[in-house]
């Protein structure tokens, strides 16, 4: 993959403490951003935010977020970046769930999950046990 025609998506906020990483992998890569918050109810993802690199058609993605916990985030975004139509969308995580994997393979299939570490499960409040707590918070030092 040419770093000109990479897209790295970010899911915000906790993406993008790992994006620094990846661009010193990747520097030519062209950064995008989707942002979704869980709703604390139905552990749903609502996006607030949408911006991709221009010619998406022409460009692999690699959508980053430190964890994929129930997979609904993730889900989310790789939807929406489908209907821009890149070449190839590779998901990039450094922790996950099982339930997390399954929902996503469950979805998107075609989407290969790179991942550092699989967690035992998920607790009743959607977060990765036994875990590190919420990423956001902890790269960002906020509760």
């Amino acid at each position: 993959m040419s770093g000109k025609k990479l897209a790295l998506i970010s899911i915000l906020r906790a993406g993008t403490g790992i994006l620094d990483g990846m661009l010193s992998v990747v520097p030519g890569a062209r950064v995008g951003h989707v942002g979704l918050y869980r709703d604390p109810k139905t552990l749903q993802a609502v996006e607030y935010y949408f911006k991709l690199p221009q010619n998406m058609p022409e460009r692999d993605a690699v959508v980053v977020d430190p964890m994929l916990a129930t997979g609904n985030s993730a889900i989310a975004a790789i939807e929406r970046i489908k209907a821009l139509k890149p070449k190839s969308i590779k998901f990039l995580c450094l922790l996950a769930a099982p339930e997390g994997v399954a929902a996503l393979r469950t979805a998107h299939p075609d989407v290969p999950i790179y991942t550092a570490a699989i967690d035992r499960e998920l607790n009743d409040h959607g977060y990765i046990m036994p875990g590190l707590g919420d990423a956001g918070d902890r790269i960002f030092g906020t509760q």
